[in-house]
């Protein structure tokens, strides 16, 4: 990991689209979606879609993974991890009490159980 990974990365992110997607893509891990329903979902013509997901795999935040004519995408949850412990590697110059609240949230946010869904 370099300074020039975790531009690509950030800059794959810096386009709103690109951002949502990779939100969503976050919420079906580990399943990840097919391309046609991941344009469906974000109401974006499907060769928008694939332009910006190109994107985002370049970067290293999403693999594509394809089974026969469908394309399936999920987060790159390890690059994502190897960012964020990039930029957090010196963080608060050597005096972590200073980033330990935001370490808690960052724990409380995905410590959190999700809510189960009811069945109809």
């Amino acid at each position: 990991m370099n300074d020039a990974d975790v531009v690509a990365a950030f800059s794959a992110l810096g386009q709103p689209k690109r951002l949502e997607a990779f939100k969503l893509l976050v919420t079906r891990e580990p399943e990840g979606l097919h391309a046609g329903e991941l344009a469906r979902i974000m109401d974006t013509p499907f060769n928008t879609m694939s332009a910006h997901m190109a994107i985002l795999v370049r970067s290293g935040l999403v693999n594509a993974v394809r089974n026969g004519r469908f394309i399936t995408y999920r987060v790159n949850i390890s690059e994502f991890a190897l960012i964020m412990t990039y930029l957090f590697k010196d963080c608060c110059d050597g005096r972590p009490e200073l980033c330990a609240p935001m370490f808690e949230q960052f724990n409380k946010m995905t410590s959190k159980p999700k809510a189960k869904s009811k069945s109809s």
